[in-house]
């Protein structure tokens, strides 16, 4: 089944991709890889809660806004090769928590978007990561993740 169909099959739909909140661009293409810049977790350009876990977010809270912010990033996949199904690999994911004093699970939120990630793309969607607290982050999101994307051409 192709990336896209197995999409569909879950009753995802992608939103559109996320417009720079800043000076940058989204993704930048460097042969067969696509490097994403931070991405939150918006619906509409709002974000869908804000502060940090272990103060006033909850763990659920966390995961379900690390599934938008990947979500998102599949949207600015998509918008830069025209179809998921010309994903090879999800190569590396760096999530950012905003995480309140003494807050130690990251990994588990981050496991939102890490999740999606394998329910989609099956052992392409396996990939290297990394869960840093973070004191604050842009907009006061609680999560902002990056991904690397190893594409075809």
């Amino acid at each position: 089944m192709s990336f896209d169909a197995k999409l569909k099959a879950l009753h995802i739909e992608l939103p559109m991709a996320p417009k720079p909140v800043a000076n940058y661009v989204p993704v930048v293409r460097a042969g067969d890889l696509l490097f994403l810049s931070g991405v939150l977790p918006s619906r509409d350009g709002q974000l869908i809660c804000t502060g940090k876990l272990g103060q006033g977010i909850t763990i659920e809270q966390g995961m379900e806004a690390a599934k938008v912010a990947a979500l998102n990033a599949l949207a600015i996949v998509r918008s830069e090769v025209g179809s998921l199904d010309k994903v090879k690999r999800i190569v590396k994911m760096v999530g950012h928590i905003a995480s309140a004093p003494g807050f130690t699970d990251q990994p588990q939120v981050l496991n939102g978007a890490s999740d999606l990630l394998v329910q989609i793309f099956g052992e392409a969607g396996k990939h290297a990561r990394v869960a840093v607290g973070a004191a604050e982050l842009p907009r006061q999101a609680p999560v902002e993740i990056e991904l690397i994307v190893q594409v075809t051409a």
